[in-house]
């Protein structure tokens, strides 16, 4: 991978590799766009092949966190950091807050958080070494369940545009994952009495959990979930779930979920899904109640105001909608246009000079 020639393609800032000898800590913070404030994205840990494979996931990620925060209205910037290693093995005090100290490093450009396989309660290890994390028990706390909240307003708000009633209790739902935001969009369905739920998953745990506390949620295999005959397909998984297999089999009309990256090629999928008359409610606005909610966390954190601000996922999605009928392009398309255009105000806003 030429990672400069990739940088350069797709306007990213740094990318910076960091390890610690004491900890074992090996990890890589991509910082994709600053032009709207300081880069904020989550820190995961994953058991990847190889760097390539580490270095590719930041970037990737980096630069949708840099369109979900603009897309939902936010002063930040995308950024993301993604640690190697086992994270059942690896976790302890002195890791995080190893972490922590090079964060710290960075002087305020990049603001972390809890991702997969981190929690809040390592961001509070990472928090006694550095002032730029957010995220922590006691403030805006775990953000899956508004994560979570924000899907189920946009899911609400494609079931209005595609069918003119969002009424969730006259449609059948098939979700992929039901772990962390899976789980809790489940919860909230089940509360709007969904007319049908189905799931798939494959911890056993999770799996289990569900059989237990929702039995009338009926579990399917994963590489069933797509074929299913529902209204809604509803991805809370790991990216790139959306891609030349799995798309053709999908009947639902609607694809709204909580995971990133869902298209493994952007602009690929994201028009074969329009072709096939699907409408797809892109991954970084619906999910961006998480990054929402720890946003609010820099600035006297309110839960009230952090709700009004999640439902206006709704309204953003249909008007990315409209863009996407109005100009005849997918709606990843629109909602990357809708983004661009924020950046592209406010770094014009900026070109003047004015002391503070």
């Amino acid at each position: 991978m030429e990672k400069f020639d990739y940088m350069a393609k797709n306007g990213y800032e740094q990318l910076i590799y960091f390890y610690d000898k004491t900890t074992g800590l090996k990890g890589i913070t991509c910082i994709h766009d600053t032009t709207l404030g300081p880069a904020l994205g989550g820190t995961r840990i994953w058991n990847y092949q190889n760097e390539e494979e580490a270095v590719l996931d930041a970037l990737r990620l980096a630069r949708g966190m840099t369109y979900k925060n603009a897309a939902a209205g936010l002063n930040l910037g995308g950024g993301k950091t993604v640690l190697i290693g086992d994270a059942d093995q690896c976790k302890s005090e002195a890791y995080f807050r190893a972490l922590g100290r090079y964060v710290q490093t960075l002087n305020g450009r990049y603001i972390t958080a809890e991702d997969v396989n981190t929690s809040t309660k390592d961001m509070e290890y990472v928090s006694m070494e550095t002032k730029y994390v957010v995220g922590l028990e006691g403030k805006s706390g775990n953000p899956s369940p508004i994560t979570a909240l924000g899907a189920f307003h946009g899911i609400r708000a494609a079931l209005k545009y595609k069918f003119n009633n969002d009424d969730i209790s006259k449609y059948s739902f098939a979700v992929q994952g039901a772990g962390q935001t899976g789980y809790f969009l489940i919860n909230y369905l089940l509360e709007a009495k969904a007319k049908k739920i189905y799931f798939s998953e494959i911890n056993p745990r999770h799996i289990e959990r569900m059989h237990r506390e929702h039995p009338e949620v009926e579990f399917v295999k994963p590489d069933s979930l797509f074929g299913l005959n529902v209204d809604v397909v509803v991805p809370c998984a790991l990216g790139a779930i959306l891609n030349d297999t799995t798309i053709p089999q999908i009947k639902a009309k609607i694809i709204a979920g909580t995971a990133n990256n869902a298209l493994a090629d952007e602009n690929k999928h994201g028009r074969m899904i329009k072709d096939l008359g699907i409408l797809y409610a892109p991954d970084f606005v619906i999910n961006a109640g998480g990054v929402i909610n720890v946003y609010h966390e820099l600035h006297n954190y309110n839960r009230e105001e952090v709700i009004k601000t999640v439902e206006k996922i709704y309204d953003r999605l249909l008007d990315i909608f409209k863009i996407a009928d109005r100009d005849n392009i997918s709606t990843q398309e629109a909602a990357k246009k809708f983004a661009e255009e924020r950046m592209q105000t406010i770094h014009q806003l900026h070109s003047n000079y004015i002391p503070r």
